[in-house]
């Protein structure tokens, strides 16, 4: 499928039309920044009299909210037609079209996975003080067809946030300095989105290899951000400028070549239970197991995977549980003496060790 595919490239027109042209079934994940139909009236200016660039294009003006909708309607079915069985759809939007576009999303069937805010670390201000200042997008996150599996790597973005689970308000900011393409001095793109929000977002639910398609693809974001991680993507953009400046920011990316850089790791390991140990051999009835690092129990190993420990049984998790009230792992506070080294360890370094005998191939028989 991928082979009938425009790979790496940023198609020129209408995403009404190229959609179209896009095999069914055929990318990973979509990730689209839609116009906001803004509804500006006037021209908006700072205290100090200088005029704000504001989204003003011609490609953000619908005639009525039934028109953006139809609009809105189409290209999601485009996009509905081209994701796989197992894709999801990331769309970011304002408080003027999200909830419009979430809508028509569950009109078609899709299933909402997550909602996230982006919170602004420098948003602009309301100058003129008759509102909130506006802070932040909102992005909505869902899978083609409820119930199928889809990628969420879990364990990168909990890496990606300091061993913390990732949330779902994410403070980042703006698109400025360096980043910010611009032409003759001004903003070549009006809601430019910074890499760090699409480096999440495709770290998040994409893996090596993936194909991802933006059908608003501006000055290559979504692009840019793929072609670091080692993924493939499909851009559609009717405004040949546009184009042309993500063509060149997107040829001016080395990628790095090591694999390993970009290889995830699973989602969830293969379970073992701890009884697993004693069939291997790696622990033995009657063997002496220790509680935490500084070894405040003891619990005998029982020939059935339960440990005895204070006149009670139970497993490693309900006995951790009993020494220590709330949150426990039994796998990290057991511990064993290592036979080899005389230290003491914690006996998921026995599950690790019998996983990754469980994973290396067999020989071939000589």
């Amino acid at each position: 499928m991928s082979s009938s595919l425009p790979l790496d490239t940023i198609l020129t027109g209408d995403c009404l039309t190229l959609l179209g042209t896009l095999p069914a079934e055929s990318v990973d994940m979509v990730f689209a920044d839609p116009p906001y139909n803004l509804q500006l009236r006037g021209d908006l200016w700072r205290p100090n009299l200088t005029k704000v660039d504001a989204v003003d294009d011609d490609w953000d003006h619908f005639t009525d909210f039934e028109a953006y909708d139809i609009f809105t309607r189409a290209w999601l079915a485009g996009c509905r037609r081209v994701l796989k069985h197992t894709g999801t759809l990331w769309v970011i939007g304002t408080y003027h079209n999200i909830h419009r576009i979430g809508a028509l999303m569950q009109d078609l069937d899709f299933w909402f996975l997550n909602e996230i805010v982006w919170v602004k670390v420098n948003p602009m201000p309301n100058f003129r003080g008759v509102r909130f200042t506006n802070a932040h997008e909102t992005l909505l996150w869902a899978q083609k067809d409820r119930g199928a599996p889809y990628t969420f790597n879990h364990h990168a973005l909990k890496a990606l946030n300091d061993d913390l689970q990732m949330r779902s308000d994410w403070t980042l900011p703006l698109c400025t300095g360096p980043e910010r393409l611009r032409t003759n001095g001004n903003k070549a793109h009006p809601t430019q989105k910074p890499e760090s929000l699409l480096y999440r977002i495709l770290l998040a639910s994409t893996r090596p290899g993936d194909i991802i398609l933006d059908p608003f693809f501006g000055t290559g974001t979504t692009g840019a951000v793929a072609k670091r991680l080692q993924r493939h993507f499909i851009g559609i953009e009717r405004i040949a400028e546009y184009a042309g400046l993500a063509q060149a920011r997107i040829d001016a990316i080395v990628p790095s070549e090591a694999e390993e850089t970009f290889w995830l790791p699973p989602r969830r390991e293969p379970r073992l239970p701890f009884g697993a140990l004693l069939e291997a051999g790696l622990l033995q009835p009657g063997q002496i197991l220790t509680f935490g690092d500084k070894g405040t129990a003891e619990a005998i190993v029982a020939s059935d995977g339960l440990l005895s420990c204070n006149g009670q049984r139970g497993s490693i998790h309900q006995m951790a549980r009993m020494l220590h009230p709330g949150p426990c792992n039994g796998w990290q506070m057991w511990y064993y003496l290592d036979s080899e080294s005389g230290a003491r360890l914690p006996i998921d370094t026995l599950r690790q060790k019998l996983r990754s005998l469980h994973s290396t191939p067999p020989k071939d028989i000589e």
